[in-house]
């Protein structure tokens, strides 16, 4: 018997990013699936698309939240599924057959499942990367550089969050980030496979602000005393240095 999945939308004020992932989820041949939206108090007509959308949401909730992370929480206080996943609106599953390839022959005892995410542009359509690049075995170290499991791509199993908690409403970008480094030094079970799960869309709460997305990065990676200081500031210059290369390339050709 496959496992149930319940996949959790938060969203606000984007009605017609929210139609597009609701179809997206229309569209799986995996059974059972459970859809979750949590609308943080719409005034753009979004309520509309959930209402319209009924025969595919199971449950939902419209009322003013305090994040992100405030409206995860919320979804999972709903869900019933035995993994959880968690999308953005405008967000899409990549195919019909997603969920269906990436829980075929899952072992029982693994807590993080997690395929591929395809980053696109605010279109929808074009590619930017994939993450992870391909399915290897996962090693927690790879936390310590960035978040290496997608929240778009993960199943998270109920067990989880049971065990590590509800998401931080303190954390304001990576709250996903959060609650895996909880983890680190007792990680469960993952298994990351190498099938295509999501569209991740660019947009959303951190875009343009990558210098206090790094902070939080650095912040959490302290608090959770996942390395020493020195090697932790060490990677924080690094990375920041990485990216601003990256950018600094990309801009130049």
């Amino acid at each position: 018997m496959q496992p149930s999945i319940s996949i959790i939308i938060a969203v606000k004020n984007a009605k017609d990013l929210l139609a597009q992932t609701l179809n997206s989820i229309s569209l799986q041949e995996y059974h059972p699936l459970e859809v979750i939206v949590i609308d943080g108090g719409s005034t753009d007509g979004t309520t509309a698309v959930m209402a319209a959308n009924k025969d595919i949401i199971s449950k939902s909730t419209s009322e003013p939240d305090k994040g992100i992370s405030d409206a995860f929480n919320k979804g999972l206080m709903l869900a019933t599924g035995d993994y959880i996943n968690f999308q953005g609106a405008g967000d899409t599953l990549y195919s019909p057959t997603a969920l269906k390839d990436l829980f075929q022959n899952i072992e029982k005892d693994a807590l993080l499942v997690c395929g591929q995410v395809r980053r696109v542009q605010e279109d929808g359509i074009t590619p930017i990367w994939i993450a992870p690049k391909k399915a290897t075995v996962f090693h927690p170290k790879s936390l310590l550089f960035k978040m290496s499991l997608p929240h778009q791509g993960l199943f998270t199993h109920r067990q989880f969050f049971e065990k590590y908690g509800l998401f931080d409403e303190k954390v304001r970008f990576a709250m996903d980030y959060d609650l895996l480094l909880r983890a680190f030094h007792t990680f469960p079970k993952t298994i990351v496979k190498e099938v295509m799960v999501s569209n991740w869309r660019a947009g959303g709460i951190g875009s343009n602000r990558i210098s206090e997305i790094f902070d939080e990065y650095h912040r959490l990676k302290a608090k959770y005393q996942v390395a020493s200081p020195l090697v932790l500031k060490l990677i924080d210059m690094f990375t920041r240095a990485k990216y601003k290369l990256k950018t600094t390339l990309k801009v130049a050709y």
